[in-house]
């Protein structure tokens, strides 16, 4: 009943956590209450992949004509849809079951929480209460759908990510509450299915955390495959009428009430700190989540905290590098690992959305770069003129790339179009390396690809464009 590592919580901070501490010779466990592999595996990235699939593979047979090729009345059985998302998610939760056996972890079930500073609490389905000693204790609890006051999550007027992958039959029409990865995510898949959607934005534009130009690019996109879009709005309540609801939204001309079948509230995170022992041991929190330092150990020694319960971006390649990181630094203090690890550099972490077209973005902002003092270089390429995008049919979006004008450096790039993310890694690298623009227009980019389109938008930034 003792461990070198108890990790709580196993999405893709925790169970990654553990897989690296079991590496490096510590014997580890793993607690969960659900699932393993956590909200990402379960409820989140892997099966809402799953979901947009779907979507762009109906959007293809609307379109097949384009291609050359007739497919006669194509339906959607929204039931299969479900059940496959639900398949990809069960399939990766038993991946993540081989691992913790691969790497000989143990797996307690149930609900933990601190006890004392070396000592985890672990309650099981039926109520027993287990103490289990640990050396080191990694908190890695996650989060869950943030609620509005005027906007309660019920599951069925109202409701949240969760409900919005498993409902049980399609909605006619519905409002999304946000715009950010998981409204617009969200919104594309409905739309996409024939549902009328409808977005609500707080601020002046969708996406709001992304480069302007791509906000404007997003929602031009969106309007054309008949979303309609309301920013600089606030729904105000929400109450049930006849089969649907009534909203009341608030803009800047006025109130308005929207009918739908239901609204999907997407207005964020709150991170799980409740309830795990926090005040108990008096681990301190700023605005929500857990203070740690950049080896994210707590204010008591040998508690941890990783994942979208501390400070930065909540995001699950994220919360999988802190728990590395997390775990390196440890092993080093205790010998037994050669080298203290390289603390994460926060301005150089990806983001990712997978509507359609894609979003996929690092670094600065243009206009963030100008704010920081930089004078910058910015190149644009459309993929309306790259070869590869025009084959697929796929000519939607732009690459953007912004460079400090004075030294080269690579600032931050932007991307909206087809399979982006695929791309984006080339920026983060690239920028980890301290490269600059010559660099990469050094390095032969493989044509036809949609990743040239990355050296073409630098070569635009340089004065150098050769296909535009």
């Amino acid at each position: 009943m003792a461990y070198d590592v108890i990790v709580i919580g196993s999405g893709p901070g925790g169970y990654v956590a553990a897989i690296r501490a079991s590496q490096l010779g510590f014997k580890t466990a793993v607690v969960e209450r659900e699932s393993l592999g956590g909200i990402c595996l379960n409820w989140g990235c892997i099966p809402t992949k799953a979901l947009l699939k779907t979507a762009q593979v109906f959007e293809y047979t609307q379109h097949s004509k384009d291609y050359g090729i007739t497919v006669a009345d194509a339906k959607v059985d929204f039931d299969a849809v479900i059940k496959r998302s639900r398949g990809v998610a069960d399939k990766m939760s038993r991946g993540v079951q081989f691992l913790m056996k691969k790497n000989k972890i143990d797996v307690i079930m149930g609900s933990g929480k601190l006890k004392s500073k070396g000592q985890v609490e672990v309650t099981d389905k039926d109520g027993k209460a287990t103490v289990y000693d640990a050396k080191h204790i990694i908190l890695a609890t996650g989060a869950r759908a943030r609620e509005l006051p005027n906007l309660k999550i019920d599951g069925k007027n109202v409701i949240g990510y969760r409900q919005a992958m498993v409902m049980p039959q399609q909605p006619k029409s519905m409002i999304v509450v946000g715009s950010g990865a998981i409204g617009v995510e969200f919104a594309y898949f409905y739309a996409t299915l024939g549902t009328k959607v409808t977005i609500v934005e707080f601020l002046p534009r969708i996406v709001p955390v992304e480069d302007e130009d791509i906000s404007k690019e997003l929602e031009k996109i969106y309007k054309k495959k008949g979303i309609e879009i309301m920013t600089n709005a606030s729904v105000e309540a929400v109450e049930a009428s006849g089969n649907g609801v009534k909203a009341k939204v608030k803009t800047q001309t006025g109130e308005v009430t929207l009918e739908a079948d239901v609204v999907l509230s997407a207005v964020g995170i709150a991170a799980n700190i409740e309830n795990i022992g926090l005040e108990q041991l008096g681990i301190k929190t700023d605005k929500g989540r857990v203070v740690v330092d950049q080896y994210y150990q707590t204010n008591v020694p040998g508690i941890y905290a990783i994942g979208d319960m501390v400070p930065g971006q909540a995001l699950a390649h994220v919360a999988s590098k802190e728990g590395i990181v997390c775990v390196e630094a440890l092993a080093y203090n205790e010998k037994k690992y050669a080298h203290k690890p390289a603390t994460i550099d926060y301005m150089n972490i990806p983001g990712c959305t997978y509507c359609a077209p894609e979003i996929a973005s690092v670094g600065y902002t243009e206009k963030a770069a100008k704010e920081a003092g930089y004078e910058v270089k910015v190149g644009k390429f459309p993929f309306s003129a790259s070869g590869k995008a025009s084959a697929a049919g796929a000519t939607e979006g732009f690459v953007k790339v912004i460079f400090d004008a004075k030294y080269g450096e690579w600032l931050g790039t932007h991307m909206i179009g087809a399979n982006v993310t695929e791309i984006i890694a080339e920026t983060v690298v690239a920028r980890k390396l301290e490269t600059t623009y010559q660099e990469v227009l050094d390095s032969i980019h493989p044509h036809p690809t949609m990743s040239e389109s990355v050296k073409d938008a630098i070569e635009v930034a340089y004065g150098e464009a050769i296909h535009l």
